[in-house]
């Protein structure tokens, strides 16, 4: 992964009609590029691997592999990276797609609750109090969990409003992102939540250490 991460940073431009021979689980996170604006941004940019016909469709693909069979009533992605996979994914199941805002981009109506993101910094998010019922199964999508706290607070905003985010043992929906962190916050997630993500295990570490 390594060697075709340094490959393709070479090139000028981006390959988008690059396909390896064998399509392992993954093999998109190659098309991934490094930080290189410095701490305030997050350490990858996965946006090359969403301009890719074949990576996007294959990762959106694994994200759902966990839930094939399951119930899922709607999906929720969360601002602003998770609406492209949320959107993907509900458009592959068939499904609503609600999005989960930061504070102030929703004249209806909403929910809030403060979170610090990956970075640190408090924000607020929202969601609209109309669009879930009690009861309803929501399958939250978001690009990447880190520390977790922006995760826990779309959670406590969908389950404030009765929906359901597959608690277990019980698990008719969850919780899918590219990369789940082995963080405080992220164990503590999988620990309660059916989740998804990309990355192969033999891969987690170096993610973990942003490797």
């Amino acid at each position: 992964l390594h060697a075709q991460c340094l490959q393709r940073l070479q090139s000028p431009r981006m390959d988008l009609c690059h396909v390896p021979a064998t399509r392992e689980k993954g093999w998109y996170l190659a098309l991934m590029a490094p930080n290189v604006k410095g701490p305030n941004y997050a350490w990858l940019d996965p946006s090359r691997l969403y301009c890719h016909p074949q990576g996007l469709q294959d990762c959106v693909a694994d994200l759902l592999q966990p839930f094939q069979g399951d119930a899922i009533d709607m999906v929720a992605g969360i601002d602003a990276m998770g609406f492209i996979l949320g959107a993907a994914a509900a458009a592959t199941l068939r499904k609503g797609f609600l999005a989960i805002r930061k504070a102030g981009h929703l004249c209806v109506p909403t929910e809030a609750q403060p979170y610090s993101d990956y970075s640190g910094r408090q924000k607020l998010m929202e969601i609209r109090t109309d669009a879930i019922s009690p009861g309803l199964r929501i399958l939250l999508v978001d690009q990447w969990v880190e520390t977790g706290g922006t995760m826990r607070a779309a959670i406590e905003l969908v389950e404030r409003l009765g929906g359901v985010v597959a608690a277990l043992p019980c698990v008719p929906t969850g919780v899918a992102a590219i990369c789940m962190e082995s963080s405080e916050g992220g164990k503590w997630i999988q620990e309660r939540y059916k989740c998804s993500h990309c990355v192969p295990p033999r891969l987690q570490p170096r993610f973990d250490q942003h490797q």
